[in-house]
């Protein structure tokens, strides 16, 4: 006999207290009730486990979320403005701006894909990776040149680019006519004024900053008067500066390959426009998606207005280094750079027949006394800041 309608719920716990008796066998319940064996075991077990004896829906109880279309065509938009942001920044970029009912990462990367946005191949290509961070701003800056771009009025355009290693706020994005010291050194003078001075600047070891013969830089002299440690990544190896390299690609994708500038002061304007954004706007996939803006703040230490050379305590041992770049040491004459012409250097003995030569706060090289060569021509920090 099948159930009847109205007293489903009553013939279900009947079926169930006489399955339980064990009287007759469950076959045999199941034909006088008119159902199969597994639905006749399914009411057992509901029973067993206290489960209402009423029917389940055959439909989700909560029915997903669907975009709206509106809300839709704005994530489109994002990527149309922004093409090189994923589905993650897209996002936190939407939350930040106060979007209601901003899906999910994957919706927004599916909803990309549906509109073309995002090729199959670009994402399998994509591939996180972490890198060693400061634990603090200002910490360490990294500096270097984006490399040159021509410009619509024939003139070359020299980006110079800084970024804090522990935020990735950019520093400076100046577009400078060329590379040299002097030019670098007003940008760098501005950029101090504005944000006070770092603990150390890592730079390449090409012009301005490094010396293919070896020897001191301006730059590098000038960086340890005001107090600042110079340092180089490894030759041939950009992965040291990993940070401001990823900088220059995404300045090159969203604003170098998307539109020519006609001259400086547009390439200025342009570069202000892109530093605004990537420093506030831009949520930045190293930051948990903050933008850099919200783990940067300005320097403490005060700017040294007129650098000036390096006073030594009475009874050191102090040498001039000579009018060819050379320091002497025990008759025997050391090359330094003709940069340092002029400057007194202390001697300060080491253990193993060492020597090292400090200017101001630094240890600009080691002399191996018994080899009577240099055992080390990096510059550290002997006074921490």
């Amino acid at each position: 006999m099948p159930w009847e309608r109205k007293t489903v719920d009553n013939q279900r716990r009947e079926f169930v207290a006489r399955a339980i008796m064990g009287e007759e066998s469950l076959s045999a319940l199941c034909r006088e009730y008119g159902i199969s064996r597994p639905t006749g075991y399914k009411w057992l077990e509901r029973y067993i486990d206290g489960e209402p004896m009423l029917d389940r829906p055959h439909t989700p109880f909560r029915k997903p979320f669907k975009t709206s279309p509106g809300l839709e065509l704005r994530i489109v938009d994002v990527r149309s403005a922004h093409p090189t942001w994923g589905a993650r920044k897209i996002k936190r970029f939407l939350v930040d701006k106060g979007e209601n009912y901003v899906p999910a990462a994957s919706t927004i990367n599916d909803i990309l894909k549906r509109n073309g946005c995002i090729s199959e191949l670009a994402s399998e290509q994509h591939t996180p990776w972490k890198r060693f961070v400061r634990d603090r701003p200002n910490a360490l800056w990294q500096m270097n040149y984006k490399g040159h771009f021509g410009m619509t009025n024939g003139q070359r355009c020299h980006g110079l680019t800084i970024l804090d290693d522990h935020s990735r706020f950019s520093i400076c994005l100046d577009a400078n006519e060329d590379e040299q010291w002097e030019t670098t050194k007003k940008s760098l003078e501005r950029v101090f004024g504005e944000f006070g001075i770092p603990d150390a600047i890592l730079c390449d070891n090409g012009a301005p900053w490094g010396n293919s013969l070896n020897g001191y830089t301006p730059f590098e002299i000038w960086m340890m008067q005001m107090d600042v440690t110079p340092m180089h990544g490894k030759p041939r190896h950009p992965q040291t500066q990993g940070k401001d390299e990823r900088f220059h690609r995404t300045l090159k994708q969203d604003l170098l390959l998307r539109k020519p500038l006609a001259d400086l002061k547009e390439a200025q304007k342009e570069f202000d426009e892109f530093r605004h954004c990537y420093n506030f706007e831009r949520p930045h996939g190293a930051l948990d998606f903050d933008v850099p803006a919200d783990h940067y703040e300005r320097s403490e230490r005060k700017v040294v207005e007129k650098p000036q050379e390096p006073e030594y305590d009475s009874g050191k041992t102090l040498r001039k280094v000579n009018c060819k770049g050379y320091v002497s040491v025990y008759k025997k004459r050391y090359y330094l750079s003709e940069s340092f012409i002029g400057k007194y250097l202390e001697l300060r003995p080491l253990e193993d027949d060492l020597l090292a030569l400090v200017y101001g706060n630094f240890q600009i090289a080691r002399i191996d006394l018994k080899a009577q060569k240099f055992d080390s021509r990096k510059i550290y920090r002997i006074r921490q800041v």
